[in-house]
């Protein structure tokens, strides 16, 4: 296991006595009980991995629905419904086996930036790497050559690195417009969309929502997303200082949140996202 335990980037600020810790953890403990059930999947897009068995179905639409994720649910949702009928309803066996003719059906496909050029290049790269590669967990390894105790290792920033790059290292088809729906955090970016996938994969409970389907990368590794729900309901409890919205900031609440729970902190995703979405603070 790697130890979390001297990694600290919290300001004075957000230091938090004993008492204070107590409290703010009974109630998102509380939270995180009542949002993390089945109820949860039928509005969300993790709903749309749901809808498989295989494991690389789940990792294909849980990356593709996770990539679509930003604006309305419900639009959400159709459009990723959408790229599952355009896949014939089996995407590991489509990317893996599909012919030049059947690319023209995803030139009308658009949602908000994402277009047909993105959704080709995604095609492209997931039938190269699946006809290596057995899972996707393999392009989110990081270069084993660093150190163990790396800080870079001690969470899943070196992780998302990597895959970006793997990902962007088509050279000979890589759409540089493409680019922009891979977040890193070598540009300091928040990852938001990223890490809600890694929480979908990673994160192993009984609760059925998460599907802990990799083992490679650790529950205590995982960086909590930041949408805009949890990053107004994380300020609202005093549990975000730094002002932008940004991969420091993700660090900094994922530390906080290490406080409550330091092998699962992202668990706290969902007392915090519904804390938001329904409208409790």
């Amino acid at each position: 296991m790697i130890d979390l335990g001297n990694a600290s980037i919290l300001t004075d600020e957000l230091r938090l006595t004993t008492a204070q810790i107590d409290s703010i953890k009974e109630f998102l403990d509380t939270k995180a009980d009542l949002y993390n059930r089945p109820s949860f999947i039928e509005r969300d897009p993790i709903s749309i991995p749901h809808r498989f068995n295989k494991k690389q179905d789940i990792e294909l639409m849980g990356f593709w629905a996770a990539v679509l994720a930003w604006g309305q649910r419900p639009v959400i949702l159709k459009k990723a419904n959408e790229l599952v009928e355009l896949m014939d309803g089996a995407p590991h066996d489509f990317v893996r086996n599909h012919a030049e003719s059947d690319l023209k059906r995803f030139l009308n496909f658009k949602h908000r930036t994402f277009n047909a050029t993105d959704a080709l290049y995604f095609l492209h790269f997931f039938r190269q790497y699946y006809r290596e590669n057995d899972s996707l967990e393999d392009a989110f390894l990081p270069d084993t050559t660093k150190p163990f105790d790396s800080p870079s290792l001690q969470t899943v920033e070196s992780s998302l690195i990597a895959f970006h790059d793997r990902f962007c290292g088509l050279t000979d088809f890589f759409p540089e417009r493409t680019r922009k729906h891979i977040a890193t955090p070598a540009r300091n970016s928040s990852c938001k969309r990223l890490l809600m996938f890694l929480r979908w994969m990673v994160r192993q409970d009984d609760r059925g929502v998460d599907f802990g389907l990799w083992t490679r990368i650790r529950p205590q590794q995982l960086v909590i997303p930041i949408d805009v729900h949890v990053n107004r309901v994380a300020r609202h409890l005093k549990l975000l200082d730094r002002p932008q919205t940004d991969w420091k900031a993700a660090l900094e609440l994922t530390e906080t949140l290490r406080q409550f729970d330091s092998m699962d902190p992202v668990r706290y995703d969902f007392a915090l996202f519904g804390l938001g979405v329904e409208g409790e603070m």
